[in-house]
């Protein structure tokens, strides 16, 4: 049986100016904007044919605070697809309570480096497929890392950095992909610092090189600007779902074009 590549799109929620949760879009992780509604979106979202959906609070880690788990419970009940949240969560008692309020799977970056047997502990408790490790990337040109990528005929690695891209950390992101896959991660999440926002495509680079070290499902994020982005990461660098926001955010296609540009191109996905 061919496993199906998935698409998801994602929304970045903070707190507004008035205390009311908002989805925001920026580039390279800064310059938010304001989209929309979180609740709506997933409602659309769930409408639209998306296969997965995720809900990242991009501030909770790097303020210190909890998720924003009312608004999390509000998005479970408009989506019927598997919701994974991400942002703020540290804790076995976190993960707990983001499952409680709905969601499938709980996304972690920060508390998994700072605490890397969170991860054993949370696949133990809730079972491996609950627990999504998210990597925030950026490239480096130096001899700093221990997996290296050709990246336009330089040779470059990859750094795992927290509180939403605000910090470095020193950490191989394949090295750490490895990791995380040992102590009983369902799936990789990877982002690209570099890639995010600008709809220049994915950081195939990036992706292809977790992609060829793991065996654990990896999800493409940062950089997608149509169709033809989602082809080339699964095809090229080997990922098991792409995520986008930008372009499924402000209309410039839907969820079922780039479906079905996919499927015109043989690469398997669910169809509405």
């Amino acid at each position: 049986m061919v496993l199906t590549k998935r698409i998801i799109p994602c929304i970045d929620v903070d707190i507004d100016d008035t205390g009311e949760p908002a989805v925001y879009t920026g580039v390279h992780f800064q310059d938010l904007k304001y989209t929309g509604d979180p609740v709506e979106m997933a409602r659309a979202y769930n409408e639209a044919g998306a296969d997965e959906f995720v809900f990242l609070d991009i501030t909770a880690s790097a303020d210190g605070r909890s998720t924003m788990l009312d608004v999390v419970s509000r998005v479970a009940d408009e989506v019927f697809i598997p919701l994974t949240v991400g942002g703020g969560i540290r804790t076995l008692e976190d993960i707990k309570e983001t499952l409680r309020a709905g969601a499938d799977k709980v996304s972690i970056n920060t508390a998994a480096i700072a605490d890397p047997p969170l991860i054993e502990r949370g696949a133990t408790a809730f079972g491996s497929q609950c627990i999504v490790i998210s990597v925030d990337a950026r490239r480096r040109f130096d001899e700093a890392g221990e997996y290296y990528a050709t990246v336009d005929g330089e040779s470059c690695w990859f750094e795992c950095t927290v509180k939403g891209g605000r910090e470095g950390t020193g950490v191989d992101v394949v090295a750490w992909a490895l990791e995380a896959e040992s102590r009983g991660a369902g799936e990789l999440f990877v982002n690209s610092i570099d890639a995010d926002g600008t709809k220049d495509g994915y950081d195939v680079p990036l992706t292809k090189a977790v992609c060829d070290a793991v065996g654990t499902p990896v999800i493409a994020s940062s950089g997608c600007g149509g169709p033809a982005d989602a082809y080339e990461v699964f095809v090229d660098a080997g990922a098991d779902a792409a995520l986008a926001a930008s372009i499924f955010h402000f209309g410039e296609y839907s969820i079922q074009e780039v479906k079905t540009y996919l499927a015109d191109r043989d690469v398997p996905v669910r169809l509405a």
